[in-house]
């Protein structure tokens, strides 16, 4: 049985999606195989945290649950099909095929209902394609600014090469039902309406394999340890998620593979805080310069060094900015968030007795005009 996914992430019904992400992100760092080497049910946790954002994230999948519950996926169409995931611990699988369209097509199945409008197409029109994969990678800011090569590494089907995924011994396509004319599908009168059952010559596929391939015993797939180089573009925000088309696992014979999915979660960094494309950069300046103006030296997130000018009077907490020193624009190629220097000052803690001379007779001046500072 599934397991609920509001209670997986430990949020309510209605919570926002901002709520459930950041659920997600605290729990999959803290459930992380990487973090949890051997842990089984860090594993499997894992996992159920996966399943469970998959579903919430997705509003489509979302209302199914909210108003089918765990039936909205049953038979593999949901996050549940993640049971059993070929990648092992380092990730979660998730539906490759349940919309709305599934969900009301199995219901209305279950009232004798088969063939109106949107619902119609036998099991033969839509091929069992492979499951959807997802992996989680951790990014630093400063590699979500310049982007990054992410290796992953795992197992699933893949397709036969021996029978080009067919699942035929001759590596060609096997010949279409005779009974159900490939639909997977048989038709059968009750008065007005038309129950469809699945064809008992071929077992719903829809052709009908007469010599199996030897290697794959007519799946038309195989189970492989795969690589693969994931391209992270630059300026990526942290809770993407990043889609390689086609590199889920394999279909059943010869149906279109599935897609894999990289969740992106980029970590604080210790001297910029992100704003959007922008980015801010809390700065000590000398009292001095504060008052009478001057310039500091500062470094940009790609490590250039940079001269910014203080105007005399600075406040602290206030911002100065700088033009197109901020992250990429992931969705306009060339074009860059700002850069905003927030103004701190330290107070020292030790002075010479010069400087407290100094300061005291500031202060003597300053006393003298009540209208403040300058």
């Amino acid at each position: 049985m599934n397991k609920n996914p509001y209670e997986v992430l430990g949020v309510a019904r209605d919570a926002s999606d901002a709520d459930i992400k950041k659920a997600y992100h605290k729990l999959v760092m803290k459930y992380h195989p990487d973090k949890n080497p051997g842990d089984k049910s860090a594993e499997e946790k894992f996992k159920e945290v996966n399943n469970a954002f998959d579903i919430l994230k997705d509003p489509q999948k979302r209302a199914a649950y909210d108003r089918f519950g765990d039936a909205a996926f049953a038979g593999g169409n949901g996050a549940s099909a993640g049971a059993g995931n070929p990648f092992g611990a380092g990730f979660g699988g998730f539906a490759g095929g349940a919309g709305m369209d599934d969900i009301l097509r199995e219901a209305m199945r279950g009232f004798g209902f088969e063939g109106f409008g949107g619902f119609g197409g036998g099991r033969g029109a839509t091929q069992q394609r492979g499951r959807d994969l997802l992996d989680t990678v951790t990014i630093s800011l400063r590699d979500a600014y310049f982007g990054a090569t992410h290796n992953v590494k795992f197992s699933s089907n893949v397709m036969c090469d021996k029978c080009n995924g067919y699942g035929t011994d001759d590596g060609k396509p096997a010949p279409v039902c005779p009974r159900c004319g490939g639909s997977g599908v048989v038709q059968t009168r009750q008065g007005f309406f038309a129950v469809e059952t699945p064809c008992p010559e071929c077992n719903g596929l829809g052709h009908k394999i007469s010599k199996k391939c030897s290697k794959c015993d007519g799946t038309g797939a195989v189970h492989k340890q795969r690589d693969l180089e994931v391209k992270i573009p630059a300026g990526v925000m942290d809770g993407a998620r990043l889609r390689l088309a086609g590199q889920g696992e394999a279909g059943m014979n010869g149906a279109p593979a599935g897609d894999l999915y990289i969740d992106v979660h980029v970590q604080p960094d210790d001297m910029f805080e992100r704003d959007g494309n922008d980015l801010i950069l809390k700065t000590d300046i000398p009292f001095t310069t504060l008052a009478l103006g001057g310039e500091v030296d500062i470094k940009t997130i790609d490590d250039k060094e940079l001269t910014v000018k203080i105007p005399a009077g600075t406040q602290i907490g206030s911002r100065l900015r700088i033009r197109d020193k901020g992250m990429p624009n992931p969705r306009r190629s060339g074009s860059f968030g700002d850069l905003y220097i927030e103004i701190t000052m330290t107070v020292p803690k030790k002075l010479t007795e010069k400087q407290k001379k100094a300061l005291e007779e500031f202060a003597g001046a300053k006393s003298s005009k009540k209208s403040g500072w300058f």
